[in-house]
């Protein structure tokens, strides 16, 4: 399986490494392993949804 760095899946999906970081932690990226101080996330993983906000933006009133 191939696996990709916190920076590399920040780029992918267009949030920071340490919000990745968090995921991590939290379990919430499936398959995500740690060797020694480093996450390894597969490289066909889904970005997580964002679970900070309730509704879309726009629509809050």
């Amino acid at each position: 399986m191939d696996y990709m760095t916190l920076k590399q899946a920040g780029e992918k999906w267009g949030i920071s490494p340490r919000m990745i970081n968090y995921y991590c932690s939290a379990g919430r990226i499936a398959g995500a392993e740690k060797m020694g101080t480093v996450w390894l996330i597969p490289k066909d993983a889904d970005k997580p949804i964002d679970g900070r906000l309730k509704e879309k933006r726009g629509n809050l009133k």
